[in-house]
């Protein structure tokens, strides 16, 4: 992975994010993808098992938010990026969270882990893991 195939994938991600419905996530991730929402969450397993998580937590393909992401490191097929939501206009909840980032050779995420953050006394939680 490059740093210029994460910043293609991240690009792709928050595109995917503005587009109604879940089809874009084709191109995203590997089929047998995992999706980890948070630490210690069970990880979704497999496109189908993410797209429905997607679906269930955003909250419309409209939802106000601007986003900014870093990329911090890079080794082998993983990068770890910093980003920054903010939500809403005026801003209602604001996330700093780091990602965790796998790319297969096609450039689709086969492992995204998500480790969520946001201010003390503010707004703010992650979604949980699937149930068991």
């Amino acid at each position: 992975m490059t740093r210029a195939d994460l910043s293609r994938w991240i690009d792709a991600y928050e595109a995917a994010w503005r587009t109604p419905g879940t089809d874009a996530l084709d191109a995203l991730f590997a089929p047998a993808a995992t999706y980890q929402s948070a630490p210690f969450q069970r990880p979704y397993a497999g496109r189908d098992a993410i797209k429905e998580f997607w679906e269930r937590n955003r909250e419309s393909a409209d939802e106000k938010f601007e986003m900014r992401a870093q990329i911090v490191a890079i080794e082998g097929d993983t990068g770890v990026v910093r980003v920054e939501v903010d939500y809403a206009e005026p801003i209602d909840r604001t996330y700093r969270d780091l990602w965790i980032v796998k790319l297969d050779e096609a450039g689709r995420c086969f492992a995204f882990e998500e480790w969520p953050s946001w201010p003390p006394g503010s707004k703010g939680g992650y979604a949980p893991g699937p149930e068991t």
